[in-house]
C-alpha cells in the first residue's frame, strides 16, 4: 500500500534532463539538440535547467523509436512529427 497518493499532471514539468536521458535512453546531448531544433521544448527553471513533463517523455519515447529502430535522423524526425501533427 503506497504511503502517498500523488497525481502529477502530464503537463507538469518535473523531470530533469539527466533523469529523462535515462528514462528514454537518449544521451543528454541528443536531448539538448532536440530542444534546439524544437522537437521537444522543455520548460526552463532559471536560465539553464530544463524540466520535462510526462507528455515530453512520451514524445521522446517515440523520437527514440524513430531514431533507433527506423534510423531516422533529427531532421527526418522533425518532418515526421510535423506531418503527423497536421493529420
Amino acid at each position: 500500500m503506497p504511503l502517498f497518493d500523488i497525481s502529477i499532471s502530464p503537463d507538469e514539468p518535473v523531470y530533469v534532463i539527466s533523469v529523462v536521458s535515462k528514462l528514454v535512453d537518449l544521451p543528454v546531448w541528443t536531448l539538448r539538440q532536440l530542444d534546439k531544433v524544437g522537437i521537444v521544448c522543455p520548460k526552463r527553471a532559471g536560465k539553464k535547467s530544463r524540466l520535462y513533463c510526462l507528455r515530453d517523455i512520451r514524445r521522446l519515447e517515440y523520437v527514440h523509436y524513430l531514431m533507433q529502430e527506423k534510423h531516422v535522423n533529427v531532421s527526418g524526425v522533425k518532418i515526421i512529427l510535423e506531418i503527423e501533427k497536421g493529420k
